[in-house]
């Protein structure tokens, strides 16, 4: 019997005899069926689908010594929701799931397939921006906390329930040497900024120029150096 490459699709088992059937053929599609689910299971947060904790602290890793090794850097997002513990006394916890999930759902939404979305704990969230300089990883994070603000949860007949996010933003570079723990500590901070002040915000390190530059097309940088030359 042979199987196909993708671990994944259960549909490409056949045996070499032709239409003849192997005798354990349906117990092997039924036990990888259940390994993948088993794998999506230790990855997966159960209540909102996106990564979990566990899944993050392995990926955090894995990723800060692909850019030790590489020129890209990799941003991270820790987006946490607004007074969310007066929001369950409120409305409850079972609305305060269906909150988590609405926010999880926003973020699917908002960030590309390169990047890892995961639930950090509680109601925090974070994201794993690979490839991904400081300057759009703070434009990501201003579309979501936008998105968050503007698209309230639906409460059946009762009205719509505003929520509004914190975020934190930082990137990770080559030229850095800490862990992942302090990276984490380091984004976790700019989160407590903008809770400080006043929530509903996105927080990070002054963008320098070089910074800036390095984000841009071509088109706009002789745009923007275009500008300057006129003004000499």
């Amino acid at each position: 019997m042979e199987m196909a490459s993708d671990k994944n699709n259960t549909q490409n088992l056949h045996c070499k005899r032709g239409d003849d059937s192997c005798q354990f053929l349906s117990e092997i599609v039924e036990l990888r069926k259940e390994v993948n689910s088993l794998t999506e299971l230790v990855r997966t947060d159960a209540l909102t689908g996106l990564y979990n904790f566990r899944f993050f602290n392995e990926t955090i890793s894995l990723e800060m010594e692909r850019t030790r090794r590489g020129t890209q850097p990799l941003s991270m997002i820790i987006l946490d929701i607004d007074h969310f513990k007066k929001f369950n006394d409120q409305w409850g916890h079972e609305l305060g799931n269906q909150a988590l999930v609405h926010i999880a759902n926003l973020i699917k939404l908002t960030v590309r397939k390169l990047d890892f979305p995961c639930r950090f704990g509680g109601e925090e969230f974070v994201i794993l921006l690979p490839n991904t300089d400081l300057r759009q990883a703070v434009n990501v994070a201003d579309r979501l906390r936008e998105t968050i603000a503007s698209t309230p949860l639906e409460n059946g007949d009762q009205p719509a329930i505003s929520i509004t996010a914190s975020i934190g933003v930082d990137q990770f570079s080559a030229a850095h040497t800490e862990t992942s723990e302090a990276f984490i500590h380091r984004v976790d901070s700019w989160l407590y900024k903008s809770k400080h002040n006043g929530r509903n915000l996105v927080s990070y390190p002054a963008l320098n120029i070089s910074e800036k530059l390095e984000s841009v097309t071509l088109e706009e940088k002789n745009a923007l150096f275009g500008i300057l030359n006129d003004d000499n």
